[in-house]
């Protein structure tokens, strides 16, 4: 079993990594983008705080932001912010997947609210569905006779 101030911890440091990340997209974005930029960098903030909380309130010592982070990948155009956004959403949801072990039924209700609000966001970068971490890619069904075929999602769980 996990303990719950360890997986807070690594909850806590993907959150970091994602405000910083989605501060990134919203450098790269404008528009209808900018503004779900913002909407999960404020969800990313407020789960980082919340996160912080509940560290300090079971006698913990929540880690600290980095100065900055490594990205994945050159981010220069809005389509790399859009990538980087759902990247981001797919690593945070493995840390609460995580967090989901713990005997804390309170922990693994937060884990299971907040795996949810990242698969929404990160469908709404990337329209399609995510394997779970640690989960093997569904093998494609063949596509119906006479259908168009279009190429499966790619998985970002590498």
């Amino acid at each position: 079993m996990i303990d719950p101030l360890q997986g807070l911890n690594k909850v806590l440091d993907a959150e970091h990594a994602a405000v910083y990340a989605y501060g990134i997209v919203g450098a790269r974005t404008s528009g209808g983008l900018r503004s779900s930029a913002t909407a999960g960098f404020n969800a990313h903030r407020a789960r980082r705080d919340q996160v912080r909380q509940l560290i300090t309130s079971r006698g913990g010592t929540p880690s600290e932001s980095g100065t900055a982070y490594d990205l994945p990948f050159p981010v220069t155009a809005a389509a790399d912010a859009a990538r980087l956004a759902a990247l981001v959403e797919d690593r945070v949801t493995a840390a609460y997947l995580e967090l989901a072990a713990v005997d804390d039924s309170s922990l693994r209700r937060l884990a299971a609210l907040a795996m949810q609000e990242c698969a929404v966001r990160g469908y709404g970068w990337r329209p399609a569905i995510a394997n779970l971490p640690g989960w093997p890619a569904p093998e494609p069904a063949p596509p119906l006779k006479g259908a168009p075929t279009t190429s499966p999602p790619v998985s970002l769980n590498q």
